[in-house]
């Protein structure tokens, strides 16, 4: 061309660079697309070899268990197994017990899926998983000893066993071709997620101090979306719990971290909204105090420094905090304000300390303190009616996929029913996002089943050897490995990976009758299409309504607590609120944010001013105020908590003077949130 110029040596050089530095975050997307098509084949191979019934099964298990991160496909692949053995027992009994009634068969069958799918909805993370898998590996054995025409053939146990044999095979294969491949990274992404978070907060904590509580609206902003960012490191744990024994056995310290980070936020919300009520010139005097008796603590350090430090050296800073706590506790304090900001600035720092110790965990510091972790933790509810609205869909859609088999007769009815449980079981969790993530799971569906078509009736009956199967394949499960981890339309991509083998129906020898494979194709889409019809007809519960309902549910306990009903201990009423911060949704709006904290701050503070009033026998005049509190009338327990002061103020313990501090926390929570405290109150 005339008008071009050849581009020089260096301008080449350049241009490769720049293709190079866009192609290298697809490297470890292509890395597990080649993980996932190699998981498959050694799957698959061993069923082979093994001669097994249906060796789909532990190919298609292979590509479930196959997750971007080996963390979480290891521990994904034991909670199947516990899942898988578990509806494997169940079915069994099941069978044991209606040998001849086949409706009374069907209906135990789907009231299982509809109790698995309220366990998988109280429980979190890949524990979950295994409630859900319990409960569709039920049906899976089901349709095979239903057959086509819905009769019982008294081969439970044979199927059982079976089935269990080949999804144990898929969750081995993938996770030897995982684990010798993959090094893993959720131990150190754990590690630089808790150092960035506590710095932030850390850093967040000394600004407020710096400014003495000037930039009020600034930092609730960001502490509002600190919360929301500790909060989702819950699974990343998992996933890196999966991938060490040592972090399994030590779990509670990574528990513990993020609930130290949780107080942390709680108890810099605390000194920033009690420097705000103070006059300017007092809350600079006091906020310089704090400044003074924790400089190390509070510094001025850019975060990402900070964050360097933690991952560096913890034991060395978790000494540092503990030194900056002790002066704290001890700082000499002649008003109440004072007394509640240290305080609840040894308070944060214990929470950050928690981080160090977990960070010390993570990073293998062998300086890391001793600490004794703490015993497993209740399993705490924070809202009922979801997980029962969830199991009560569930119910209404296994039900109504086996009786449109029993009315129609279709002999690949069972498969309906099968995958019916499966996406309404699965999918119910993801609440609102399921209807969307279902018709994601559906168009992919029905993708994989014109690429399987073209794979068994035009590229596979040319194919004599398994490693020339196995080569077709790849073409197949590569790009879509790469682009399920590359995130891009994961809905779409995920039905690919998991429908890809069933469809397939790898057998020796192969089967490539057409019509069987359309009527299997058929019965796939229909039952995620009823799946996904019954999240449209009965809709998860919105957002908006989860918010309110735990809110209200915060508000209930609160009111509770504050009438002497249990919980009675902090650690008690911290872990019930933990919980439904785990559970608030992303939507949720940020004033909810706001309001759940002040109800964990107010009830831990509630606790603990009861505690100091019974040791300084002023039980009898704190009670009216906290009824007046349980009432919702925040005018009177002001009024209440202040004549309380006023009797304070003539006490020369100690405690007396923490007891008056307590007092100014919750009457500053009162008058900042006064609508969400009186909400629902009588009258």
């Amino acid at each position: 061309m005339s008008g071009a110029q050849p581009l020089a040596p260096a301008g080449w050089l350049a241009r490769l660079g720049g293709g190079a530095g866009a192609l290298r975050p697809a490297l470890p997307a292509l890395l597990f697309g080649l993980r996932l098509w190699a998981s498959v084949c050694l799957a698959l191979y061993v069923a082979f070899w093994l001669e097994l019934d249906t060796p789909s099964w532990a190919g298609a298990t292979a590509a479930i268990v196959c997750q971007p991160h080996l963390g979480a496909s290891l521990r994904k692949g034991w909670y199947r197994l516990v899942g898988t053995v578990v509806g494997a027992i169940a079915i069994v009994v099941m069978t044991a017990c209606f040998p001849q009634d086949r409706a009374a068969f069907l209906l135990v069958v789907a009231i299982w899926g509809a109790g698995c799918a309220l366990v998988a909805n109280l429980l979190r993370n890949f524990a979950a998983y295994a409630a859900a898998l319990a409960g569709y590996t039920v049906a899976i054995i089901a349709s095979d000893q239903l057959g086509a025409t819905g009769g019982l053939n008294g081969q439970a146990f044979t199927f059982a066993v079976s089935r269990a044999s080949e999804i144990c095979i898929g969750i081995v294969c993938a996770g030897l071709v995982l684990a010798g491949t993959d090094l893993g990274g959720a131990r150190r992404r754990v590690a630089g997620l808790f150092a960035g978070l506590s710095a932030e907060i850390s850093a967040g904590f000394a600004r407020t101090l710096a400014t003495a509580g000037a930039e009020f609206e600034k930092t609730q902003t960001r502490r509002r979306e600190l919360m929301r960012r500790v909060i989702a490191l819950d699974p990343v744990i998992d996933e890196a719990i999966g991938e060490s024994s040592e972090l399994r056995y030590h779990s509670p310290l990574l528990q513990n971290a993020l609930d130290g980070l949780v107080r942390a936020l709680c108890s810099w919300r605390t000194v920033a909204v009690v420097l705000v009520c103070l006059p300017q010139q007092a809350a600079r005097q006091e906020a310089d105090a704090l400044l003074a008796a924790a400089p190390e603590a509070f510094g001025a350090t850019p975060e990402a420094e900070q964050a360097a430090h933690r991952l560096a050296e913890p034991a060395r800073l978790f000494r540092r905090l503990e030194a900056a706590m002790a002066g704290l506790v001890a700082l000499p304090a002649q008003t109440p304000s004072l007394r509640l900001l240290a305080d609840q600035a040894a308070e944060g720092l214990a929470g950050m300390a928690k981080a160090l110790i977990a960070l010390g965990l993570l990073v293998s510091d062998p300086t890391r303190p001793g600490v004794r972790d703490r015993g497993r933790r209740r399993l705490r509810i924070p809202d009922w009616l979801p997980p029962l609205a969830n199991a009560g869909r569930a119910l209404v859609v296994i039900v109504a996929a086996e009786l449109f088999w029993i009315v129609t007769a279709w002999p690949g009815g069972a498969n309906t029913v099968t995958f019916a449980a499966i996406i309404v079981i699965l999918f119910a969790a993801r609440a609102d996002q399921a209807y969307q993530i279902s018709i994601g799971f559906i168009i992919g569906s029905i993708l994989t089943v014109g690429v399987v078509a073209a794979l068994l009736f035009a590229v596979l009956p040319n194919v004599e050897t398994f490693a020339g199967f196995a080569l077709r394949i790849g073409f197949v499960l590569v790009p879509i490995g790469t682009a399920l981890a590359l995130q891009w339309q994961p809905a779409v991509f995920t039905g690919m990976v998991t429908v890809f083998v069933p469809l397939l129906a790898p057998a020796n020898p192969m089967s490539y009758d057409q019509q069987q494979y359309y009527n299997t194709a058929l019965t796939i889409v229909a039952g995620a299409g009823a799946a996904a019809l019954s999240f449209r007809l009965l809709p998860p519960l919105s957002p908006a309504y989860r918010a309110r309902r735990l809110l209200a549910l915060a508000l209930r306990d609160l009111r509770r607590l504050a009438t002497g009903r249990p919980p009675d201990t902090s650690e008690d009423w911290e872990q019930r609120m933990y919980a439904r911060f785990a559970l608030l949704p992303d939507q949720a709006l940020p004033i909810q944010r706001s309001w759940l904290t002040a109800a964990f701050s107010a009830g831990v503070k509630i606790i603990r001013l009861r505690h100091l009033c019974r040791g300084l026998r002023l039980s009898p005049a704190l009670d009216p105020a906290l009824q007046a509190f349980a009432r919702g009338d925040c005018t009177t327990a002001r009024a209440k908590l202040g004549e309380l002061d006023a009797v304070l103020i003539a006490r020369p313990e100690e405690a007396a003077l923490r007891a008056r501090g307590l007092i100014l926390a919750i009457s500053a929570a009162l008058t900042q949130h006064a609508a969400f405290f009186a909400a629902g109150a009588p009258g």
